[in-house]
């Protein structure tokens, strides 16, 4: 992946940077997740599943970023307070408890689903400090009208919410999550490819003023398909058409059944390749289920005789659907229930995750404050 450094955007010496390669046995991979409410099928797809498939095979860094959860906090606890106002009885947390609670769950769920914590480094974001110095770095070698034209920024303020300094100096703190290790690839989707090229910009002057410090991380793409939500958009919490990972019982039902169909008549044959249940049937069933399905779609008359005489709808397949659903993350979900009452085991997992993260990350800042004329410090 190739970058260019150009001057219109950094306000760096004219001095070209080089990429810097990796040369020890295994390859580091960064990744983090923030805790901004239930984490959900999208978010799982997107992104756990490869973060659990690739420990063991790299030196990998996963984090829950709290940091950046901060610049939309005010909002989540705002929005928590209206929804409790229209509800008899319900009492709205405030912000600090939003967020511990959620990044609680993040933890959980990670765990819960397979993250090995003696596989991988698994901490908070906010007990490895030296982000924060390293974004301040990143931010005299760097233009604000980069960051003015990243696409997070601008469809945040599209969304309403305040533009405040911490929205819009957002990927320095990314750059500083991802090049604090020295990672070499970071796992993405195509939607968040600017995320990254911005990172590798940042690299890219930090290096052409000071030296080359940083390697210039490579995107690994997750080539999945985009996971639907529940009305047929990209899944996501800001639409609220999420199914979460661990609902179950009436709520998970109440979710899988609640996905938009169109009105074709039951009796009439259906496209399966424009209906949002069978998208998310997909991800879940094997290549023999899908063709059965399918054909169901297409032949709603197919084996009526086992609904009494009945033609397969759509409310035929979201059951289905929430069978799948239920099934594949029943062993995970009793983990889940088994680790919440165990706090403490949770806290030790993060703490000792952050110490292997912050001593590689110490590094590094040495590094860097040595290059900028900085001596270590003396306290």
């Amino acid at each position: 992946m190739a970058t260019t450094i150009t001057r219109e955007c950094l306000d760096a010496p004219e001095r070209p940077a080089r990429e810097v390669r990796f040369s020890g046995s295994l390859p580091r991979i960064l990744s983090g997740v923030q805790p901004s409410g239930k984490l959900h099928l999208g978010n799982y797809f997107g992104a756990i599943k490869q973060h659990i498939e690739r420990q063991g095979t790299a030196e990998c860094f996963f984090f829950i970023a709290d940091y950046h959860a901060l610049t939309s906090l005010k909002d989540a606890e705002e929005k928590e307070a209206g929804v409790a106002a229209k509800q008899k009885g319900a009492v709205a947390r405030p912000a600090k408890q939003i967020l511990a609670d959620n990044v609680r769950d993040v933890a959980l769920d990670y765990l819960a689903l397979g993250l090995d914590p003696n596989k991988v480094s698994f901490f908070r974001q906010s007990d490895v400090p030296e982000v924060c110095e390293l974004s301040w770095f990143f931010s005299t070698v760097f233009g604000v009208a980069h960051l003015q034209r990243a696409h997070s920024y601008k469809d945040k303020i599209e969304n309403g919410l305040s533009p405040n300094v911490g929205l819009l100096t957002y990927p320095l703190l990314m750059a500083a999550d991802i090049l604090i290790y020295r990672s070499h690839l970071v796992p993405v989707g195509r939607d968040q490819e600017q995320h990254l090229e911005m990172t590798r910009d940042i690299a890219g002057a930090f290096n052409a003023a000071y030296g080359e410090i940083f390697p210039l991380p490579d995107a690994v793409y997750n080539e999945a398909a985009v996971v639907p939500g529940t009305d047929g958009q990209k899944m996501s919490k800001s639409y609220g058409n999420t199914i979460e990972i661990f609902a179950e019982g009436k709520p998970l039902e109440k979710a899988v059944m609640g996905v938009v169909t169109d009105s074709t008549p039951v009796d009439q044959p259906k496209n399966p390749d424009t209906c949002n249940a069978f998208a998310l049937y997909k991800l879940f069933a094997t290549q023999a289920e899908l063709a059965e399905l399918a054909a169901l779609y297409r032949e709603p008359l197919r084996g009526s005789e086992s609904r009494a005489g009945r033609a397969f709808g759509y409310g035929d397949a979201k059951k289905m659907l929430l069978g799948k659903i239920d099934a594949y993350f029943a062993s995970a979900r009793e983990r889940r229930k088994q680790l919440a009452r165990d706090p403490g085991y949770v806290e030790e997992v993060l703490t000792a995750g952050a110490k292997r993260a912050r001593a590689a990350a110490q590094i590094t800042l040495q590094l860097v404050r040595s290059a900028v004329g900085m001596g270590p410090r003396p306290v």
